[in-house]
């Protein structure tokens, strides 16, 4: 189905002064061109077509004046008549930045990264569509970053640039030294390198319990198990139950060893392999709680592949009917009016002009 709209019709307004100045200039000339003593002689003489012609001359002006103002009020023809449709859900990322996460057993373009960086790069795709994954240009989605305690990064938002500026802030607490190199907020790191599992899972239960989105989703990816924070996993598994929030839980690489980034006594940067936990209980009861699943991702391959199988969560539909796409038409007014115009000029000013 299509429509025909003017774009600017308040140009119609000009129709009226136009027929009124039109019908004054057709009074203006009536004044005589020549005098005579009498015009009785001339009463008998028959109108000839030409004359005839010539009292429409006005008109034809008026014509194509009212063609432009038509054409200035900017005629258009809608193509479509198309139904929009948005499917999306509302998504809580909740990303570990432990100390355990800068494990350097992932790969990115050939080099090797650690896991937190890996992470953000397969979230960043999966939220704005790179290689594989499609992106997410219609889902609601939050942040959520823990280490010894949660925060919330950014709230469930469409503006998805912003949130990807806000994940390129998340990071794994550093040592800060003074000038004889001694720690200065050792404290805070070992708060930080800790695992609040728990009170993240909360964290992000708060920002979705609200959304009126069919699906409500938690995705938690962790390298660790829950060490730290104020309130259990099953606790916050069994609040996220209640309010209908699934919670895909990622584990990110394995239990044994993984490289690290040391520096010797010497200043020297070196790899040393240390010994990490992957609690896959922890992580697997919290998906099995809200009907939600578990995966285990060793590399980046991996976890975009987990990406893919959350891509087919059940969506919301949302539903409009729009027309958005118009053809303009004013060229077709304004040629044929502007082509009047200068016909009625030409005319008056050679077959049908007159004499002063």
């Amino acid at each position: 189905m299509s429509e025909l709209r003017l774009a600017e019709p308040l140009w119609l307004l000009m129709t009226l002064p136009l027929l009124l100045a039109t019908m004054l200039s057709m009074r203006g000339d009536r004044r005589g061109a020549v005098v005579y003593s009498s015009v009785r002689l001339l009463e008998s003489v028959p109108v000839t077509f030409a004359q005839r012609v010539k009292r429409l001359l006005p008109w034809l002006r008026f014509a194509g004046m009212l063609i432009v103002i038509v054409a200035l009020a900017r005629p258009q023809h809608g193509l479509k008549d198309f139904r929009i449709q948005t499917e999306g859900i509302s998504i809580v990322m909740c990303i570990d930045r432990s100390g355990s996460m800068q494990a350097l057993d992932f790969q990115l373009d050939g080099e090797r990264v650690d896991r937190l960086e890996a992470v953000k790069a397969v979230f960043h795709d999966f939220v704005a569509g790179d290689g594989r994954l499609p992106g997410r240009p219609d889902d609601q989605i939050g942040l959520v970053a823990f280490g010894g305690f949660a925060e919330a990064k950014a709230p469930l938002t469409l503006d998805h640039g912003a949130l990807l500026e806000v994940l390129e802030t998340v990071e794994i607490a550093e040592p800060v030294y003074d000038r004889e190199g001694n720690v200065i907020n050792r404290r805070y790191l070992e708060e930080e390198r800790a695992t609040a599992i728990g009170d993240a899972v909360a964290l992000a239960v708060e920002r979705l319990r609200d959304s009126q989105a069919k699906s409500k989703v938690i995705i938690l990816l962790s390298d660790g198990e829950n060490t730290a924070g104020a309130i259990q996993p099953e606790d916050a598994a069994k609040a996220a139950e209640s309010f209908g929030i699934k919670i895909y839980s990622i584990g990110v690489g394995t239990t044994g060893t993984a490289p690290f980034k040391m520096i010797d006594p010497f200043g020297r940067e070196q790899l040393v392999r240390q010994p990490v936990r992957l609690d896959e209980a922890s992580l697997k009861m919290l998906a099995e709680t809200t009907q939600g699943r578990y995966f285990n991702a060793k590399d980046t391959n991996a976890l975009e592949d987990v990406y893919h199988d959350i891509d087919r969560l059940e969506k919301t539909e949302l539903e409009g009917r729009l027309y958005t796409e118009y053809r303009e038409l004013f060229q077709w007014w304004l040629l044929p009016g502007l082509a009047l115009i200068v016909t009625e000029l030409t005319l008056r000013c050679t077959r049908f002009r007159s004499l002063p």
